[in-house]
């Protein structure tokens, strides 16, 4: 498992997500393509204006939010979310 300070050196260090990360399309930390695995257990961890970024459920998300639930809202399902990222590109 990670340490509270390899979580809190990631999260400081982070770059800015990209366009799907943004869409919730891509796990903010190990880049998993939910549209390729969608079945994987996706939880929203932050946001970045209006939209939910959205990591894998446990380490990811912990490294993300501080927590494995991550910030326990229910992300938009992913249809809708591939909606929103194709309509806006």
């Amino acid at each position: 498992m990670y340490s509270p300070d390899a979580i809190s050196n990631r999260r400081h260090s982070r770059a800015e997500p990209t366009e799907e990360m943004m869409a919730g399309l891509v796990c903010v930390v190990c880049r998993t393509d939910y549209r390729q695995a969608p079945d994987t257990d996706a939880k929203v961890v932050s946001h970045h204006g209006n939209k939910q970024l959205l990591a894998c459920e446990g380490v990811c998300a912990r490294m993300a939010s501080g927590s494995v639930t991550g910030l326990g809202e229910t992300p938009l399902p992913l249809a809708e979310r591939l909606h929103n990222y194709e309509v806006e590109r």
